[in-house]
């Protein structure tokens, strides 16, 4: 690992100053991507800017039917909440499932977003719950958000603040993990809302399966008319733009899609 300078930022405005000013530096928050970066020499940040301390990046707030979860939540924090479990069971759900205990203790909301890594567990559920991006200096909808692998609309000096997810009228997420790192070789967030001003009626997001997380269109479409499991289990994905490595074939993730997707309605339907 090479040298840097370490900085704890105690306001998002400071923070987001120190990147302004040297476009070298990071924002750290768990660390989980990365730090391990940093070990291979992959990244060579000149300062780490630690913004796990700021208040407004810790709350957590349930207003109607918007789950405010600010950019340093953890992801056990997201997955013990009883406001969370409440409001949005899927999204605490998901949070329980992603990575060990000590990834789920380091591990950000923000982090996990700002990286866009392809297989990441919340990208789908800030896609299928039509939530907002709210950075130091704009709000981003979901859809404008993930731009490619590991690309998204931020500025190099932006800084996520917390996410605005909408609630849904039923919604979960299921996915086939790898099982050495957790990660979803495939996962699919399925959200039915009552107010089709909300983003729906039906939202369906798949992570894992291609170059970044995306809506089933197909799925959608199955489900408007008729959310039940064999609506999606029903759906033929096509797998020309899916990925294929040593853990999957894009044949094998196509298939895995719509089965998961199934899964994840007959939960959602309790």
């Amino acid at each position: 690992m090479y040298a840097f300078n370490y900085q704890r930022a105690s306001d998002a405005q400071g923070a987001v100053k120190t990147l302004a000013g040297d476009t070298d530096a990071k924002f750290l928050g768990g660390g989980q991507s990365l730090l391990a970066a940093m070990k291979l020499r992959l990244a060579q940040p000149s300062t780490l800017v630690d913004v796990t301390r700021i208040p407004e990046l810790k709350a957590i707030e349930v207003n109607g039917k918007v789950v405010k979860v600010g950019a340093a939540v953890c992801h056990a924090d997201v997955a013990g909440n009883a406001q969370i479990q409440n409001a949005l069971p899927a999204l605490a759900d998901l949070a329980g499932k992603i990575g060990d205990r000590q990834v789920r203790a380091l591990g950000t909301l923000g982090g996990s977003l700002a990286n866009d890594d392809p297989a990441a567990d919340y990208p789908a559920a800030v896609l299928a719950l039509n939530a907002t991006v709210v950075t130091d200096r704009r709000r981003i909808a979901a859809d404008d958000f993930f731009r490619g692998m590991y690309e998204t609309a931020l500025e190099p000096d932006e800084l996520i603040v917390a996410v605005e997810f909408q609630v849904p009228e039923r919604a979960a997420y299921e996915k086939f993990p790898n099982p050495a790192s957790h990660f979803a070789l495939t996962g699919v967030f399925v959200a039915k809302y009552a107010d089709a001003a909300a983003g729906g009626p039906v939202r369906v997001a798949v992570t894992g399966a291609g170059a970044s997380v995306f809506r089933a269109s197909a799925l959608e479409d199955a489900l408007k008319t008729n959310f039940a499991p064999e609506a999606a289990r029903a759906v033929t994905m096509p797998a020309d733009d899916l990925n294929t490595d040593l853990h999957a074939s894009a044949a094998y993730r196509a298939h895995l899609i719509p089965v998961l997707a199934a899964r994840a309605v007959t939960r959602a339907n309790g």
